[in-house]
């Protein structure tokens, strides 16, 4: 069964982001005074507009009528209207889904508003044009926003791997298990967002609710496009095959980054925090891992990832230390050798029983559960 974070409906009272938030709004209120509407299609709500008090409101990239806007103005509101020609909406109030950011996958992926929004990226950032740097700010500060709205009461596992990891792989079986173990365990899985072991452990977790031999066969029809190489269509458009099988998978959060343009997001992702910004991007999906984090075989990224999260726990500036656990001894000992550093870190500091190496990744939940007290 499709299940969604029982806190996503939580946020700030004053803040209005559908439609319906608005109707209710001013049927039990009376007034829109001090609210903050947000990426709201407003134009048939014009005789709303014209006689409710909007003083102290904020309207973020709202569609309404002339004479709304000039009415909610007079107020004493603020209105930042929408921008036009642009693949994306900077004041949007939710996080997105990937059949927004893939719509019109069928004609290709380059026609997809996620490759509209990087190619839009890629030439307002040649130019150094500042309100293009200010959208891209506004746009991935509203993200976080509606990620924090989310995620409130959640206990979050971030799950950290690479995108080289091609599907049909063993790797790619024992990360999707993972994220299954993890949602069924009732924690949130959240990832880069990205191909490879991100992707994997997305499926998983969507793969939650099904029988065991769903996994296996979604593994197996994915295979037929192991990678995003040479085209992210095909490798798009096999995720939403097996999407369309199985339409009732688990929630888990994607946060990828346009950053990496040439990664598309993967399509498992019942939430999708996309961000211009990778720092944001990064440092953002680690903090909100409140109930630790898994850092499967990874590269230069993944060892980058490993001390952007060693970090707070040594200082505990977020408060508690938060579980740590690394997958395969080989690679974090002997490959990369992370580890022994990590070690020498915790070292009679708090974080020192709460992190953990394993050889296997099937081992990875039940360290979990150990490293957290």
């Amino acid at each position: 069964m499709q299940t969604s974070p029982a806190h996503a409906a939580h946020h700030d009272e004053r803040e209005i982001e559908t439609v319906e938030d608005f109707d209710a709004t001013v049927s039990a209120r009376g007034t829109l005074a001090g609210h903050r509407v947000q990426g709201v299609d407003l134009t048939d709500r014009t005789r709303e507009l014209l006689t409710t008090d909007a003083a102290d409101a904020v309207f973020l990239g709202c569609r309404m009528r002339d004479e709304a806007a000039a009415k909610v103005r007079a107020d004493g509101a603020l209105v930042f209207p929408p921008v036009p020609h642009l693949p994306f909406d900077p004041y949007r109030g939710r996080l997105y889904t990937s059949a927004e950011l893939f719509a019109s996958l069928d004609k290709g992926y380059e026609q997809t508003p996620d490759a509209l929004a990087y190619a839009w990226f890629q030439r307002t950032k040649a130019d150094g044009d500042v309100y293009a740097s200010m959208l891209r700010s506004v746009h991935d500060d509203s993200i976080s926003d509606a990620l924090d709205e989310l995620l409130r009461g959640a206990r979050v596992v971030g799950v950290m791997g690479g995108h080289a990891m091609a599907r049909g792989t063993a790797a790619y079986g024992g990360a999707a298990r993972l994220g299954r173990d993890l949602s069924r365990a009732g924690y949130t899985v959240a990832t880069g967002g990205g191909p490879g072991a991100m992707e994997a452990a997305n499926l998983g977790a969507y793969a939650a609710p099904y029988e065991d031999a769903m996994l296996e066969e979604a593994c197996e029809l994915l295979s037929k496009s192991p990678s995003f190489s040479p085209s992210i269509t095909d490798w798009a458009q096999r995720a939403f095959e097996v999407r369309t099988r199985w339409p009732k998978g688990n929630h888990s959060i994607g946060i990828p980054t346009w950053f990496y343009g040439h990664e598309p997001p993967n399509a498992f992702a019942s939430h999708i925090a996309k961000y211009f910004a990778n720092a944001i991007r990064e440092d953002g999906l680690l903090a909100r891992s409140n109930a630790g984090v898994v850092f499967l075989p990874g590269a230069a990224g993944t060892v980058q990832e490993i001390f952007d999260n060693a970090t707070p726990n040594y200082y505990e500036s977020r408060g508690e230390p938060t579980p740590m656990v690394l997958v395969d001894r080989e690679h974090w000992t002997e490959r990369l050798p992370t580890w022994p550093l990590l070690r020498a870190l915790a070292r009679e500091r708090s974080m020192e029983s709460r992190i953990a190496l394993v050889d296997r990744i099937e081992e990875a939940p039940e360290a979990l559960k150990r490293l957290t007290h």
